[in-house]
């Protein structure tokens, strides 16, 4: 049984090894070391997902690289390395946006039909834009997608 054991734990390494790619490789840096010398910040955003605008519903998902998103604010948390922020969320050019610090996809619900525009700035913990990305889209007609 010891053996089976042993050749089960040996054939796992051997199989995590043959993957090629680490932890590290996946999910970047460790955010329990500092960084030395950090990449500027960047920020991947996608267009809604098609299935769920169909129905009315936008879900937009995006990425960051170079920062985590998380709940923290303020001057002091500008010397934290590796480098965090959140992002600012600004729908059809508003006078005003909304912090998110989930780091999850974006959900909107109750736009009314038609062209839409959501813009998406990467800000560090004083509320400094960083860069920002807006995606367009256009919420169905619940009529239409009702077929009539």
């Amino acid at each position: 049984m010891l053996k089976g054991i042993l050749a089960m734990a040996a054939s796992t390494i051997v199989a995590g090894a043959a993957s090629g790619q680490s932890a590290k490789d996946i999910r970047g840096p460790s955010p329990l070391v500092a960084v030395e010398n950090e990449a500027p910040p960047r920020l991947v955003v996608d267009p809604p997902l098609p299935e769920q605008l169909a129905m009315g519903w936008v879900f937009i998902q995006y990425r960051t690289e170079n920062m985590r998103i998380v709940p923290v604010f303020g001057p002091g948390a500008l010397d934290v390395s590796p480098r965090i922020g959140h992002i600012h969320v600004t729908v059809d050019d508003a006078p005003w946006h909304w912090a998110d610090a989930s780091g999850e996809t974006l959900v909107l619900v109750g736009l009314p039909p038609g062209p839409h525009k959501v813009l998406i700035a990467l800000a560090d913990p004083t509320h400094k834009v960083i860069t920002s990305q807006a995606v367009s889209f256009v919420v169905p007609d619940p009529q239409s997608r009702d077929g009539q």
